[in-house]
């Protein structure tokens, strides 16, 4: 039995946008928030009775200014992890089809790079276990 404090649960959705070259698009934590220069998945948090799908669409027209719609959006796996304050679980799909050029519009960097360099990137502890299932994936 576990006597550990109970962690609230965190939703969060995260997708690994795909290019035509098969490069993933990751996103580098602005100065000023949690988990400052690590670089993620892009996504957020959805909003009371939204769909993940939802939160995604909406997150990355917020995040990136692109579009994209549910049909598009591929679940492949999750995380789950225990941070000090809170477990996150976090779905992550794969996107390949999306409308527009993603630019930061919220302060954050942006790199397309190779499935077998995301394990050079300082990433959150709960995106590591995402980059080998990518790698498998993608190649």
């Amino acid at each position: 039995m576990n006597t550990a404090p109970a962690r609230p649960l965190v939703l969060v959705v995260a997708c690994a946008l795909v290019d035509g070259d098969g490069r993933v698009l990751v996103t580098r934590r602005p100065p000023g928030r949690p988990m400052a220069g690590l670089w993620e998945f892009p996504g957020g948090k959805p909003e009371p009775g939204e769909t993940p799908e939802a939160a995604l669409i909406r997150e990355l027209e917020e995040e990136l200014g692109i579009r994209t719609h549910a049909r598009c959006l591929a679940p492949f796996t999750f995380a789950s992890h225990a941070y000090p304050d809170f477990h996150l679980l976090m779905p992550l799909y794969v996107c390949r089809v999306f409308d527009g050029i993603p630019r930061p519009r919220e302060g954050q960097e942006l790199r397309w790079v190779r499935p077998r360099e995301l394990t050079r990137l300082p990433m959150p502890a709960a995106d590591r276990p995402l980059v080998a299932m990518l790698r498998d994936l993608l190649g």
